[in-house]
């Protein structure tokens, strides 16, 4: 382990340079494959800091309009934040059995703010918690952990909530609180040397690490421990190779080991594409030409290409000023997706494709068809829900669809076909299959996350009904009772690859029942979606509502990387 502390005198300078404050506070841990950063930032307290806390009073109580959305912060509610972690708790009830092929590690990232927020709120802006589930020979263990940014052990260090929110992001107010953030940084009483994000959105596995993920900051790197516990090991940064901001939705190719990731940003290119061998190295960036920085959440790859999203979701930091809208829906623009070979060093290989403007949040699965690239997607149409007043105030106000888009290669023209009703989202697959064509997608019902559909794609959908009932290209719904609410579901096979049935396994959940507050924990069975749940396993501890969800083998956990 390498440990390189700032000196004295660069703690008390103004006048140090940002890279060489950088240079001066990494400290590293070593593994088979390269550095991990450890995260200490150096925050300051003293009179800048106070005198820069009494602005943020003045600019709130002069100009900011309302409190912080209590919808996301009152308690006991879906959302809530839980007010401490929680230790590995052994032994839970099991009603049912948990079969053996659920060995591993149930995992579930979302936010929780851990300091009452100054100003606005929004769901997305709270600290990263990860909320987990051993399993090993039929018996479970729960625990909840923070994921430890940089972002959190400042605002600890300062025992109070410090950097910029998006539910700050609002009029004229926004715009102060912006400036005050810069100022925070440049007088370095925030040390945005290791970034400022939250790794609140999802979590991934690849090369011996598990990592935690929130798209506007680079990888944390987890570890689950022998009694199914999780430390934060540090930040991945591929040995300096990435500069840049990591999405929270990569892909993984089980059959080449690769993960296929990028990032978008406020400045040109405003994307920028990479690929990770099965080794764990990162190939050179290749920039992704867009009009203006857009909301990127997700992209999809094929055996032989990867697919961008240039949606009409664009970022306007300059809308604050005349109290509009950060983030801005174009209704005249067309919905444009990138093709590019997956492996191209370059974009000019890369062909465009236009359909009707509608934004995507999450993306099924792609695979090519002859000459065309297909996709599969949530596709969401009403521009009303694109702002961040509407996601404060309704946050699972979605009305969006799955669809199938395909991209012609060799004509260049591009179709698409409704696959469900509204409104369906966070949708799943056996990930055996990434990037290869595959038969089953498992959606969640939105509004409030009400159930799981099981979709098959060689059905044709029956959309002239006004709810969701099995027939047609439904094969299945686990639908919970009143009151009850599901996370994201993922699917975990019965047998690892892809020489058993697509959908022989379980699909695994967390479930929040709103009127007690109690959580628990629910298998069901892939194949038959039958209404009668493999087990459910209750939980000592409220779960509020998180992101994503993830599953790691027990080969996964053999596997990780010795630090």
């Amino acid at each position: 382990m390498v440990r390189c502390g700032r000196s004295s005198h660069a703690r008390s300078s103004h006048s140090e340079n940002h890279d060489q404050r950088s240079k001066n506070t990494i400290s590293t841990v070593g593994s088979r494959d390269g550095r991990i950063l450890l995260v200490e930032p150096k925050p300051k307290k003293g009179f800048a800091s106070q005198f820069f806390d009494v602005v943020e009073k003045l600019i709130v109580k002069l100009m900011h309009d309302k409190q912080p959305s209590s919808q996301y912060l009152a308690g006991p509610g879906m959302f809530a934040p839980v007010h401490e972690e929680t230790p590995p708790h052994p032994n839970l009830p099991v009603n049912g059995y948990l079969p053996e092929g659920l060995n591993g590690e149930f995992l579930m990232v979302g936010p929780n703010p851990k300091f009452m927020p100054v100003a606005g709120y929004h769901w997305y802006d709270g600290d990263g918690m990860v909320h987990g589930l051993r399993i090993k020979d039929g018996k479970a263990t729960y625990f909840s952990r923070y994921v430890r940014t940089s972002r959190l052990k400042q605002e600890e260090y300062f025992g109070a909530a410090k950097f910029l929110k998006v539910g700050d992001l609002e009029g004229l107010s926004g715009v102060f609180m912006a400036i005050l953030h810069i100022l925070r940084s440049k007088f370095e009483i925030l040390d945005i040397s290791f970034g400022s994000g939250t790794c609140n959105t999802s979590l991934t596995y690849h090369h011996g690490k598990l990592l935690a993920l929130g798209e506007m900051d680079k990888p944390y790197v987890l570890r689950i421990l022998e009694d199914g516990d999780l430390q934060t090991v540090g930040m991945l940064d591929y040995d300096k190779r990435l500069e840049h901001s990591f999405t929270a939705h990569p892909k993984i190719d089980s059959f080449t080991g690769e993960m296929f990731t990028f990032g978008y940003a406020l400045t040109p290119p405003y994307c920028t594409y990479r690929v990770i061998s099965k080794d764990g190295y990162m190939l050179d960036p290749v920039p992704i030409t867009l009009s203006e920085p857009t909301m990127m959440h997700d992209f999809a790859i094929t055996e032989n290409f990867a697919i961008f999203m240039d949606l009409p979701l664009n970022f306007r930091p300059m809308n604050l000023v005349t109290r509009e809208q950060i983030l801005a829906f174009d209704a005249t623009k067309k919905a444009r997706f990138g093709v590019l070979p997956r492996y191209s060093t370059d974009e000019i290989h890369m062909k465009w494709f236009e359909l009707p403007n509608c934004f995507i949040f999450h993306n099924a699965n792609a695979w090519e068809d002859g000459d065309e690239v297909v996709l599969i997607t949530c596709r969401l149409e009403r521009t009303d829900s694109m702002s961040i007043v509407n996601w404060i105030a309704n946050p699972f106000d979605f009305t969006s669809e799955l669809y199938e888009m395909r991209f012609n290669m060799k004509n260049g023209l591009a179709s698409q076909k409704k696959l469900s009703l509204p409104s369906v989202d966070f949708p799943r697959v056996n990930n055996n299959y990434i990037g290869r064509r595959q038969r089953f997608v498992y959606a969640t019902i939105v509004g409030k996350r009400t159930g799981i559909i099981k979709f098959d794609l060689h059905a044709e959908p029956l959309l002239g009904r006004k709810k969701f009932e099995v027939g047609g290209n439904i094969k299945g719904i686990f639908n919970l009772e009143p009151g009850k609410f599901c996370s994201d579901t993922v699917f975990v096979s019965r047998e690892s690859g892809i020489t058993s049935e697509e959908d022989d396994g379980y699909l695994i959940f967390f479930v929040c029942d709103e009127n007690t507050g109690k959580s628990t924990v629910n298998v069901i069975d892939a194949k038959t979606m039958s209404v009668d749940p493999v087990a459910v396993v209750e939980l000592p501890k409220r779960v509020p509502f998180g992101f994503h969800s993830f599953f790691a083998t027990e080969e996964q956990l053999k596997a990780q990387t010795n630090f």
